[in-house]
C-alpha cells in the first residue's frame, strides 16, 4: 500500500503548513508523547509527527484493513493529542454561547453537541464538542493542533465569567464500530443506556472515565476521557476483546472522509464561517434569532447572501473532533 512507503498518504491527516518562522519553531521543538506511545510502539505502528506529537498513523494490518475492521468490528484509536477542558460556574453556559452561534443555554444536562468556535468576524477557529455535565460544568473537547490557541482564547473572551480548567493530565479513547457498544458493555455493564451525544461517569473493568457516546468515524461508539496515569491500563484492558484491534490516524482520516465529517484546516478554517461550510444544520433555530446571534457572523453572511457554499453538506449530524 501507498502508506507503506516513505512519502505522504492522501488519507493521512497532517497538519496544515505555517508560516516559515513558526514552523521552524515546531520543526525544531521535541515532539510531544501520549500516555499511549510505549504501546503504539510495541504494536509496531509507524509513528508520524501530527499536532506536535509522535503518533500512530498505522499499524502493520495496513490503512485499509484497519478502516475495513472499523466498519466490521471495533477499532480502538488513541486521540490523547486533543484538548480537554472544562468550563465551570453558574455562568459557564451562557458564556460559552457567547464564541459559538451554538444553543449551549438550552442543552441538557447529560446530553453532548457540536460546536463552532468562531473568530470576531465569523471565521472558524475551531469545531468541537461540548457536554453538559449539570451543575454548571461543561466538558470541552477541541482540536489538537488548536488546543493551545482555543484555550487561550477561551480564557481571554469569558475568563472572567467562569473557571477555564485544562485537563493536561487525562487521555482520550475512542471505540468505535458496530461492536464497540457490546464489547464496552462486557466490561462496563449498563453503559448502552447511553444513546447517541449522551454519557457520563462509568468504570470500565473497575477504571474510572467519563464516557460519551460519539466520535469521528460514521460508526457508533465511544470517546473514553480517562486519567493519563489509567491510559495504557484502560487499552490493553479494551485490545484484550477479541473484537477490538487498534487503528491509526490513516484509516481515522479515511473513515471520516467516508462519512462526510468536516477536517480543521482542511474543510474549515479561519476564513470559513458556518454557512460557507454548510454547517448551516449546526446552527439551532433559537441561535439564529437576532436576539442571539453574532452580530458579525450575520453582518458577513448579509454581505453575500448568495455566495454559495465552500463544500458539498456533511451528514445531519457529526460524530467528534479531529
Amino acid at each position: 500500500m501507498a502508506c507503506v512507503m516513505e512519502f505522504v498518504c492522501p488519507f493521512c491527516p497532517l497538519e496544515r503548513p505555517m508560516a516559515s518562522s513558526s514552523a521552524d519553531s515546531a520543526a525544531s521543538a521535541p515532539l510531544l508523547k501520549t500516555p499511549l506511545y510505549d504501546l503504539h510502539v510495541a504494536l509496531g505502528a509507524r509513528m508520524v509527527p501530527f499536532a506536535g506529537y509522535s503518533m500512530p498513523v498505522q499499524y502493520p494490518a495496513g490503512l485499509m484493513a484497519e478502516h475495513k475492521h472499523t466498519r466490521d468490528a471495533a477499532g480502538l484509536f488513541d486521540i490523547s493529542h486533543m484538548g480537554q477542558l472544562r468550563l465551570v460556574g453558574p455562568d459557564a453556559a451562557a458564556a460559552f454561547e457567547t464564541l459559538m452561534p451554538v444553543d449551549v443555554i438550552d442543552l441538557p444536562a447529560g446530553k453532548q453537541r457540536y460546536g463552532l468556535l468562531l473568530n470576531d468576524e465569523g471565521g472558524i477557529l475551531d469545531d468541537l464538542m461540548f457536554f453538559n455535565e449539570g451543575n454548571g460544568s461543561l466538558f470541552v473537547i477541541v482540536n489538537g493542533a488548536c488546543k493551545v490557541a482555543d484555550i487561550a482564547h477561551i480564557q481571554q473572551k469569558i475568563g472572567a465569567r467562569c473557571s477555564v480548567q485544562p485537563l493536561p493530565d487525562h487521555a482520550l479513547l475512542a471505540l468505535q464500530g458496530p461492536q464497540a457498544a457490546a464489547t464496552l458493555a462486557r466490561l462496563s455493564p449498563g453503559i448502552e443506556r447511553f444513546v447517541f451525544m449522551t454519557g457520563g461517569a462509568v468504570r470500565i473493568g473497575g477504571i474510572p472515565a467519563f464516557v460519551t457516546r460519539s466520535g469521528y468515524t460514521g460508526e457508533d461508539g465511544f470517546e473514553i476521557s480517562v486519567a493519563a496515569s489509567d491510559a495504557d491500563a484502560l487499552a490493553r484492558l479494551l485490545l484484550a476483546q477479541p473484537e477490538v484491534k487498534p487503528v491509526g490516524l490513516g484509516a481515522r482520516n479515511s473513515l471520516r472522509l467516508e462519512a462526510g465529517l468536516c477536517l480543521y484546516g482542511n474543510d474549515i478554517d479561519t476564513t470559513t464561517t458556518p454557512v460557507e461550510a454548510s454547517l448551516n444544520w449546526a446552527m439551532q433555530k433559537v441561535r439564529r434569532a437576532a436576539a442571539r446571534a453574532k452580530a458579525a457572523f450575520r453582518a458577513r453572511q448579509e454581505s453575500s447572501p448568495n455566495s454559495p457554499p465552500r463544500r458539498q453538506a456533511p451528514p445531519a449530524t457529526p460524530t467528534t473532533t479531529r
